[in-house]
């Protein structure tokens, strides 16, 4: 399959259209935590349109050119979160599951770093493909095969701060 290519306005609709699902499964949660970098803007949209706080969890396995070799996967060593505790039905949120080695090994250090409270994790991503070896609870597209799935923010990672001084000029 060629690569998708997404615009802002699609990826915002995909997040709304993520929001509706979560909404239609009548499932109560208390607490949003995003993976980042890539869950970070559905994160943040999903927190805001459900009113529920946001927590972030820096993980990385992506490098090399592109950003498109997969690597090791890093997690952060903190959850950086506005509240003393992490709430107890957990929307643990992604742009998308690829291989499903982010979130499969996230879960377990959730439970592990932020208490035995945590009574019940959900995942939601925009986009999952077959090759994971996780399904998620909520997602907008399926892809039976693995496109690689161009984002409109992935533009400023192949940026020449020089070029873009003088193009955007000073306000």
């Amino acid at each position: 399959m060629p690569d998708i290519y997404v615009s802002w306005s699609e990826y915002h609709q995909k997040i709304e259209q993520l929001a509706v699902k979560i909404y239609q499964s009548n499932w109560q949660f208390n607490q949003i935590v995003c993976l980042a970098r890539g869950g970070l803007r559905v994160g943040d949209i999903l927190s805001r349109i459900y009113k529920q706080p946001l927590a972030i969890l820096a993980t990385s396995s992506y490098d090399g050119a592109m950003q498109q070799s997969r690597g090791n996967l890093t997690i952060a060593q903190n959850l950086t979160m506005t509240s003393a505790n992490l709430g107890s039905h957990i929307l643990l949120v992604d742009d998308l599951v690829d291989s499903g080695v982010t979130i499969r090994q996230t879960i377990p250090w959730l439970k592990q770093h932020c208490g035995s409270h945590i009574q019940e994790i959900r995942t939601a991503v925009i986009w999952y493909k077959a090759c994971s070896e996780i399904v998620p609870d909520y997602y907008v597209d399926y892809f039976a095969d693995s496109p690689w799935i161009h984002q409109p923010f992935e533009t400023y990672e192949q940026i020449n701060l020089a070029e873009f001084s003088q193009k955007i000029g000073v306000l």
